[in-house]
């Protein structure tokens, strides 16, 4: 059994945002962003950009960027080199076929009605099928038995039962889960610090550390930003692009919705200066234990 004790695999700390190219950063997006490079900045650690495009589908041409452009002027410099997930296919492909060839994944084609007619978790039905691997996805054979995790803004968290995930999916594209871990690894990325929409994907991406004999890193998982409806600010539910032309509004927002109850003189300083007073002022015990927070703090 194992136990994840979230132990850096560096001294450095090395953070990350890594947003996917499907629109332009919205405010919920800047939230994590202004998170992950406050609590790197305040651990005087580096902070590096990731561009999450593997998903073509749902990719908008030049988002990006606008992204790019959208963080610079919000003052959130990286370190390093932007990196572009899609530059790292065939390497993503080299470790499937591996985990393939050594009975470590497997081809499976369960319709997604056929998981969700059993309650929604995996049973391990093309386990021992061995399809050909035609309209199929790729299915990492999840033996790893991890009883949870610490987050550093939550505390212990109990693991959800294990099951088989996807790592490659039945279009051919790489799937989140064995991409993030990847890279994450490749990049000697050692805090990850991100919205707590992805709580739930923590246990797969640790059996996956497991795998590779790779410590995992520290996670720290945000609030998320609603809507007046309650909705989570998302590209998907159509939120509005951050005003990176008159950033310092937004970014002193972005800071009150982080509990950091910046003094409301900084509201209209420069985003250098915000930036400045909160990475002196960061302390994650602020950011409580709500998980949802209004866009309007």
């Amino acid at each position: 059994m194992l136990e994840s004790e979230q132990t850096p695999r560096q001294t450095l700390y090395r953070g990350r945002f890594a947003p996917s190219p499907s629109g332009p950063l919205h405010f919920g997006s800047l939230i994590a962003a202004v998170g992950s490079y406050l609590d790197a900045r305040a651990h005087n650690g580096q902070w590096l950009v990731r561009i999450e495009d593997i998903d073509p589908p749902r990719e908008v041409a030049g988002a990006d960027s606008e992204i790019l452009r959208a963080l610079e002027a919000f003052g959130l410099y990286w370190d390093e080199s932007v990196r572009y997930q899609s530059s790292h296919l065939n390497e993503f492909q080299a470790v499937i076929d591996t985990l393939l060839a050594e009975q470590r994944a497997y081809f499976c084609n369960c319709p997604r009605k056929r998981i969700k007619a059993i309650g929604g978790l995996y049973d391990g039905h093309c386990r021992d099928r061995l399809l050909d691997g035609e309209h199929c996805a790729v299915r990492y054979r999840n033996d790893v038995s991890i009883r949870g995790f610490n987050d550093l803004r939550l505390g212990w968290q109990d693991a959800a039962e294990a099951q088989d995930f996807v790592i490659k999916r039945r279009d051919g594209l790489m799937a989140y889960q064995l991409a993030v871990v990847l890279d994450d690894i490749d990049q000697q990325l050692n805090h990850i610090v991100r919205g707590v929409d992805l709580l739930d994907t923590t246990v797969s991406q640790l059996a996956l550390y497991s795998e590779f004999n790779q410590s995992p890193p520290s996670y720290l998982h945000l609030p998320l930003a609603l809507d007046g409806n309650g909705n989570k600010l998302s590209k998907q539910n159509h939120a509005p692009a951050v005003n990176w032309q008159q950033p310092q509004v937004e970014l002193w927002q972005a800071l009150q919705c982080l509990n950091l109850n910046p003094p409301t003189e900084l509201k209209h300083q420069p985003v250098a200066q915000q930036l400045e007073w909160s990475t002196n002022n960061w302390q994650r015990h602020k950011l409580g234990q709500s998980n949802h927070i209004k866009s309007v703090c």
